[in-house]
């Protein structure tokens, strides 16, 4: 039996859980689909042995993927935020999520192609929006405004100037 974490996010797909929850272990270190739960019967939007919830982990965090059906869909008021260390690991994770059947947003900003949202930030894009000289800190800010997938290189030359 999995143990149940005390606080775990709860998010509705519509009969897709299993499919997210094995991208999401596929793509992000420390990630696993951990259990499937199947309905033992029938019930009103399904049948015996259709999967209720997944039970999985987003790099450390506890998920149950709910098949809700289609009652509710996700929006940007939800989103996992990955704190990258390099280009290549932002390129890696929103080329994983955009490629995938998701779709770019604005300032680092992507959806899935379930419809969850998730910000891929560089660590180094924190680091100059906090910069203490408040005129790095602005034109940091500013570049990171005009851009979709977040450029390092980009926002590092509008810190210095």
């Amino acid at each position: 039996m999995t143990k149940i974490a005390k606080n775990t996010i709860c998010l509705w797909f519509d009969r897709t859980a299993e499919d997210a929850a094995q991208f999401y272990a596929a793509t992000f270190p420390d990630s696993s689909v951990d259990a499937v739960y199947r309905a033992p019967g029938d019930f009103p939007s399904g049948k015996q042995g259709d999967v209720l919830t997944v039970s999985f982990t987003v790099m450390g965090i506890p998920c149950l993927g709910l098949n809700g059906g289609p009652a509710f869909s996700h929006s940007e008021a939800f989103s996992f935020q990955v704190a990258t260390d390099d280009q290549a690991e932002t390129d890696r994770y929103w080329n994983a999520i955009v490629g995938n059947g998701g779709e770019e947003s604005e300032c680092g900003w992507c959806k899935d192609k379930w419809g969850l949202s998730w910000q891929i930030t560089p660590r180094a894009l924190m680091d100059a929006i906090a910069d203490p000289d408040p005129a790095a800190a602005k034109r940091a800010f500013d570049s990171m405004m005009t851009m979709r997938k977040i450029d390092i290189a980009t926002i590092e030359a509008a810190r210095r100037g």
